[in-house]
């Protein structure tokens, strides 16, 4: 017996076994073929060969052997799937198509807020903002008194804010990121704050207990309501395209003088609709120049820094994109709806 005798009849055996095998018809027949290509007393002939080959060859003959058993074991593996699920159909009552085409795989695709809030990062990016990130769980201080609300604020009741524990609380905006991020850093700087609030809303078509926000902050030496007004119609033209935007007067405790921002409804052209009230307008975010208190509260000089913020709400801005009449669309995790608008 020499290796090149040795790898001949090995490859014999591999086409003899794929030949037994493919000819079972049924469970019986291939139990059969299984016993004559790969029983005990077939293994152990090779081996008795391997053994009478030169100590110099054996190496290589024990490489051809592996390969052989290799190969049968993975004939067997296919054979006994393909007869465990014939015998299944069967039991089933129905027989196997194995002409059918396979089901279409799930592909997992980004959420549609999160598209819109990639996007908006993408923008503001561009003009020099960084992504800051802060705790849900935050302090009465950080949420509410660093950013100028007085101890009697109607949004620090209990109808408007889901408490934890005793100063404890789920933050109901990202704001208390820009007093962390002004405490960390010192000036100039601009910062997007993306993230969770959390709030004691009715879910209804427009509101959410749980919705997506963020927030925006620039301060610097002698920054103004212009480059506010500036920068956020900036943003509403990279991100709608061409469209008309306006301003409104407000009020918010942590700026002054605030504004909130409109842009022409995506839905009507401005004509007017249910979705927009019948004003032919859609906010989409507050904004305004921060209260001297709340730079202060951060340890930020007022007399020798202004600044300006702003903050959305990413749900509400891909209904716009979207044309979505109901907020909770958008929540709701219906796989036929989210296919349609995810990629």
């Amino acid at each position: 017996m020499t290796i090149v005798e040795f790898r001949e009849r090995a490859e014999n055996h591999k086409r003899a076994a794929s030949v037994a095998l493919s000819g079972a018809l049924d469970e019986a027949s291939f139990e059969a073929a299984k016993t004559s290509v790969w029983s005990r007393s077939v293994q152990q002939s090779f081996s008795k060969l391997l053994g009478e080959l030169p100590i110099t060859e054996r190496p290589e003959a024990g490489r051809v052997f592996n390969d052989l058993r290799a190969h049968i074991d993975a004939l067997l593996a296919e054979a006994s799937i393909y007869f465990a699920v014939s015998e299944g159909a069967s039991q089933a009552g129905r027989s196997l198509d194995l002409t059918m085409p396979a089901r279409e795989r799930w592909r997992g695709a980004k959420h549609p807020v999160t598209l819109v809030i990639d996007e908006i990062v993408a923008i503001f990016r561009e003009i020099g903002f960084t992504v800051a990130l802060g705790p849900e769980s935050e302090s009465e201080w950080y949420n509410f008194s660093a950013l100028n609300f007085p101890p009697d604020h109607p949004a620090m009741d209990m109808h408007d804010t889901l408490y934890l524990g005793e100063g404890a609380l789920l933050r109901t905006h990202t704001s208390p990121v820009q007093v962390r991020t002004l405490q960390r850093h010192a000036p100039p700087l601009r910062i997007l704050a993306p993230g969770t609030g959390f709030r004691r809303d009715p879910f209804d078509a427009s509101h959410a207990p749980a919705f997506a926000q963020i927030e925006g902050l620039a301060v610097d030496e002698g920054t103004s309501f212009v480059a506010l007004k500036a920068t956020l119609t900036h943003f509403a033209q990279k991100f709608f395209g061409k469209t008309r935007t306006r301003f409104r007067p407000s009020y918010f405790p942590f700026t002054e003088p605030s504004a909130e921002m409109d842009v022409e409804c995506r839905l009507c052209g401005g004509v007017g609709c249910s979705a927009c009230k019948g004003t032919g307008w859609m906010e989409i975010l507050g904004s305004g120049m921060v209260h001297p208190s709340v730079l202060e509260a951060a340890g930020v000089d007022s007399e020798r820094y202004t600044g300006w913020a702003f903050g959305m709400g990413p749900a509400r801005i891909a209904m716009l994109r979207y044309g979505l009449p109901d907020i909770r669309l958008l929540y709701d995790s219906d796989v036929r709806f989210l296919a349609q608008v995810a990629e």
